[in-house]
């Protein structure tokens, strides 16, 4: 074969592959935006962007929903036994449990549940405090998930603490995802593992179920101990949390404790997770919390790309549309596509206090442009953005009226929309409620409203890169 033939093969190799994945992606694309970018590139730059569609370009966990619903029977036992059991957990029936609040228990697959408490933990100082003490106490198996571990100060004392449970016969089982802890040496791991923990990662434990699914994400960060607390919020395992990693700004981030029944709910979303990248499926508690510790109603609302529907956009459009009086959102990315705008300004059409907490400094530049060019939109309308001051605000915490609060790890961004697992606690407590506001009023102290000269006064290069930026947004 000539050298001109072979050129000739390989062109029409990577415009077969183009045209397949455009196949696919009018197939089975979920965003407009997203699809025409993909087909653009597809089109124009194949080369680059056929590997890239192999990489990045999927939109459904195919292996976990496998893993889920087809490939593993005990796990599917267990989860029709969990809907039975939740027939004997108290169900709220108060005034507050309202439509909007069963749909999203429709959205997560498990009830609002009654008979626990929920404790607002506003920093890092505090939920550390709180972990590390529930990680002592723990009496028979301790269940941790989190995007990102690292081998920090605080990475170090929650592996000694764990590495002390296990020599007192506490079981431990350890699950990370691989690319927000690509840092986390393997002498950490292994170490853990020599102890006697089960270790997985989510990217890379499963290689056979995988198939270049590297774009989904493992974004959770939750603790499970004995089955009766658990801990659910933006807060990773590393010293930024505590403002004491010395080549970043300190982080302002949230987390929540919750005792009660609901935590069997974050025990089964953490399972589901820990099955899938290790193929593994341990014996837990599973039995309904019976001494019922307080009488808040939670719900653990788990979300992602296995998802039947689009769980967490239909979450976020599920509050802004059933907002009457407040609606707060702190987020560190705000990334809406126009589902997600569109609600957002007719909700402050109809009078809602409707208030966007996002961080001045951000650790990503190209999605802190694209936040600009929503400016003008927002203040038409009467949508405040707020820009959190004294370092990198990275909280994940919603505020409804006085009716429910939420926190958790989903952004108001694509990636958690549409590519991420997430999971938020969603709670109907009033003395919880009364807590977010008072933090997110602090917050909001420590902020800059954001007025339309912020963006129009900038020079036009500024804001041609701030609309160019935006465009990215369903790939960001």
């Amino acid at each position: 074969m000539d050298e001109l033939s072979l050129v000739a093969l390989v062109v029409g190799a990577v415009y077969l592959g183009a045209f397949a994945c455009i196949y696919r992606i009018l197939l089975t694309y979920r965003t407009t935006q997203g699809a025409i970018a993909w087909v653009i590139a597809l089109i124009g730059l194949p080369y680059l962007a056929v590997p890239m569609f192999v990489l990045f370009g999927r939109h459904r966990f195919g292996g976990y929903v496998k893993a889920r619903r087809l490939g593993d029977e005990s796990l599917t036992n267990l989860l029709n036994r969990f809907e039975q059991q939740t027939t004997s957990i108290p169900i709220p029936a108060s005034e507050r449990f309202t439509d909007e609040l069963q749909v999203l228990c429709r959205l997560g697959r498990q009830p609002f549940t009654d008979g626990n408490r929920c404790t607002l933990l506003r920093d890092g100082e505090a939920t550390f405090e709180a972990l590390f003490e529930a990680m002592e106490d723990a009496e028979h198996y301790i269940l941790l998930e989190f995007y990102i571990v690292r081998s920090d100060r605080v990475g170090r004392r929650i592996k000694s603490i764990l590495e002390r449970k296990l020599a007192q016969g506490v079981e431990v089982w350890f699950l990370y995802d691989d690319i927000g802890s690509v840092w986390l040496p393997r002498k950490y791991l292994n170490q853990l593992a020599a102890a006697g923990a089960r270790v997985a990662s989510f990217g890379n434990g499963n290689i056979r179920r995988r198939r270049f699914q590297i774009n989904f994400r493992n974004h959770r960060k939750l603790l499970v101990c004995d089955g009766k607390i658990g801990f659910v919020g933006g807060i990773n395992l590393g010293d930024e949390y505590l403002g004491t990693a010395m080549d970043q700004e300190p982080w302002r981030d949230t987390h929540c404790r919750i005792e009660g029944p609901a935590v069997t709910g974050l025990q089964l979303a953490w399972l589901e997770d820990w099955n899938w990248a290790s193929n593994d499926f341990p014996s837990l508690d599973w039995a309904p919390v019976n001494n019922q510790p307080g009488d808040d109603e939670v719900l653990m609302l788990p979300t992602g790309p296995a998802d039947s529907w689009e769980t967490c956009i239909l979450f976020f459009l599920n509050c802004i549309n059933n907002a009457r009086t407040r609606l707060w959102i702190a987020s560190p990315y705000f990334v809406p596509d126009f589902q997600i705008m569109n609600a957002l300004q007719l909700a402050a059409l109809r009078g809602v206090d409707v208030r966007i907490l996002i961080p001045e400094k951000s650790d990503s530049r190209l999605i802190g442009l694209a936040a600009y060019s929503y400016l003008v939109q927002a203040c038409k309308t009467g949508i405040g953005i707020y820009r959190y001051q004294p370092g990198f605000m990275h909280q994940k915490v919603i505020l409804v009226d006085d009716r429910y609060a939420a926190v958790g790890t989903a952004n108001m961004d694509n990636r958690s929309m549409r590519l991420n697992f997430e999971i938020t606690a969603i709670t109907t407590a009033r003395h919880f409620i009364r807590s977010v506001e008072s933090m997110l009023e602090h917050d909001l102290d420590n902020s800059r409203l954001m007025i339309e000269s912020d963006y129009k006064d900038r020079s036009i290069l500024f804001r041609l890169c701030c609309r160019a930026v935006r465009l990215l947004a369903p790939l960001l």
